[in-house]
């Protein structure tokens, strides 16, 4: 039997190995895809807001070749944290369901069954996407993560969103080479929180047409060559070859309802644990990282949540030792 299951092995699920590597607990991290997930459906060249001193876990120096690392570097370097370290890892594996059988929990997954005494959720929320529940979202041509721009060469292409995400992808298209570039956005303006030198690039472009933006607006229906446009006054149709939604991501709701985790209540579904040692409402099943702030996915990062996985980890050390 486990001492802990992590569920996670993005970079705050490696941290919690890591503590358990150092308290010697018997642990096992899993993922439903590959290490740092997140971090590789980054575009290819995205740099992190965060120096990589703040991005460090296990005591592994993380040298970059500039001040901020790129997606490149990071992903070299939890590779080498989890080699270091050599942690206990289950990659694409998918936890299916959870059963409580007295003082453990059986974890049923789609490749075999595990037995813990403490489940860590550290599943973040990147892989579950804001879908716009509209006719045609299916279409080939719609796609919630952005790459590169290379594949929207000569096209025209819309973006739906008003936050880096977005404006990030509508001045990389723009300047390498889409037919035409057009922003939805239910706001009325481009949002203050918006990176402070992203910010006036892309509202210059749309002042001088470079990039077109519909504010107040919606995308109510996509089809092949076109996508229609609603605002409070009348709809309209554009001409289209690709969307890309980047409406936001949310974490991993339904492991949570599984475990019985609850929630506040609150616009943000914040879920409930104790702040001293992240554990839920449901005994022994911890919280670390992004996942703790529900709905509110920028209140957590990896530079301000990576000390979870050392109160959780102490907290099952001591209560183990106590026994």
């Amino acid at each position: 039997m486990l001492d802990l299951l992590i569920i996670g092995a993005g970079p705050i699920g490696l941290a919690c190995g890591i503590e358990s590597e150092k308290n010697k607990l018997d642990y096992l991290i899993i993922d439903k895809g590959m290490i740092v997930n997140s971090i590789f459906n980054y575009p290819l060249d995205m740099t992190f807001f965060s120096t990589s001193d703040k991005l460090e876990i296990g005591n592994v120096p993380f040298i970059s070749n500039s001040n901020k690392p790129t997606r490149s570097e990071a992903l070299e370097y939890y590779r080498r944290v989890a080699s270091f370290w050599k942690l206990k890892l289950r990659l694409y594996e998918e936890i299916i369901d959870f059963k409580k059988n007295g003082e453990c929990f059986e974890i049923i997954s789609n490749k075999s069954k595990y037995k813990s005494k403490n489940i860590v959720l550290a599943t973040g929320f990147y892989d579950t996407p804001y879908y716009l529940n509209i006719p045609g979202e299916n279409l080939p041509k719609v796609t919630h993560y952005y790459k590169e721009a290379h594949p929207y060469y000569d096209m025209n292409i819309a973006i739906i969103g008003a936050a880096n995400s977005a404006v990030d992808v509508a001045l990389d298209t723009y300047r390498k080479g889409a037919k035409s570039v057009t922003l939805v956005i239910r706001e009325k303006e481009i949002r203050k929180n918006v990176k402070y030198w992203a910010k006036p690039d892309i509202e210059n472009r749309i002042k001088e047409g470079s990039i077109r933006a519909f504010f107040q607006s919606e995308v109510v229906e996509i089809s092949e060559e076109k996508i229609k446009i609603q605002n409070s006054k009348n709809s309209f149709y554009i001409q289209n070859d690709f969307l890309i939604a980047m409406t936001g991501y949310q974490p991993n709701f339904k492991l949570l309802n599984k475990l019985k985790v609850k929630f506040k209540n609150d616009e943000y579904k914040t879920p409930i644990y104790n702040k001293e040692n992240m554990m839920t409402n449901t005994e022994n099943v911890y919280l670390a990282g992004v996942v703790c702030g529900g709905l509110k996915t920028n209140k957590w990062f990896i530079e301000n949540s990576r000390i979870h996985s050392k109160v959780i980890v102490n907290d099952i050390a001591n209560r183990i030792k106590v026994k």
